[in-house]
């Protein structure tokens, strides 16, 4: 079974959006999150979904899933104090809905709208055939390794060796609550991501490309951005375009 987990528990602060969570503000008629979730659920390789959400706002979730005609979406959880426990959350949703079916879990934000169907199909083969898909970027512009106590830079990495981290990041699903539960143990919470969590537990990591657009939407200027690509895919399908 392949199961998407899809974070939506933040609540937005630096979109400065004073009504709603940024997850839910619309774009074309349509919430930024169900933008997010229609490309696992039109996925003919995704079997289930188990959406994290701000607790306050599930009952509106479900009210968007059931607007727009989500079906794959089989538990709504609610958010931990941390990304890290938020995630543990979803996964142990998607545990329950696996039962004893050995599952690919694919961890995605919620407000990350810009991805394809490759992507999610690249990741699915990957952890069948790697273990794990680690969704990446090639960096664009030279990164700075800097010291922060004497803001100097410590050293300029190559582009060729560098990549940015994105989503989904991909697992079999024991490995990443088994990797969560280590964790816990040690009384961490807050760990920055699953990459890092499963490199720190001694997995290695396969990376898959990814879109170059797929940004998370944190930032007003990353909404804008989000409107700009998709008037210009419209704007392909309408001309004919290719994107």
């Amino acid at each position: 079974m392949n199961i998407a987990v899809i974070f939506a528990g933040g609540v937005g602060s630096r979109m400065h959006s004073k009504q709603k969570p940024k997850q839910f503000l619309e774009m074309y008629n349509k919430p930024i999150i169900i933008h997010t979730i229609e490309y696992f659920e039109n996925h003919p390789m995704i079997d289930a979904i188990a959406l994290v959400c701000v607790a306050d706002w599930i009952d509106y979730c479900k009210s968007l899933l059931y607007k727009f005609r989500i079906e794959k979406v089989k538990a709504i959880v609610p958010g931990g104090e941390t990304g890290q426990l938020s995630i543990y959350n979803g996964l142990n949703a998607a545990k329950e809905i696996a039962g004893d079916e050995k599952s690919i879990v694919l961890i995605h934000d919620g407000v990350r709208p810009l991805i394809n169907d490759k992507v999610i199909t690249d990741n699915i083969k990957s952890v069948m055939e790697h273990g794990s898909a680690i969704t990446t970027a090639v960096v664009k512009e030279t990164i700075l390794v800097v010291d922060p106590k004497t803001s100097t830079i410590d050293y300029v990495p190559s582009r060729n060796n560098s990549r940015v981290a994105r989503a989904p990041q991909s697992f079999w699903l024991d490995d990443i609550l088994a990797a969560h539960n280590k964790m816990l143990e040690k009384g961490i919470t807050d760990c920055i991501d699953s990459c890092t969590m499963m490199q720190e537990n001694g997995y290695n990591l396969h990376l898959v490309d990814g879109p170059g657009e797929n940004i998370k939407i944190t930032t007003p200027e990353d909404f804008y951005t989000m409107r700009a690509i998709l008037e210009a895919k419209e704007n392909a399908q309408i001309y004919g375009f290719d994107e």
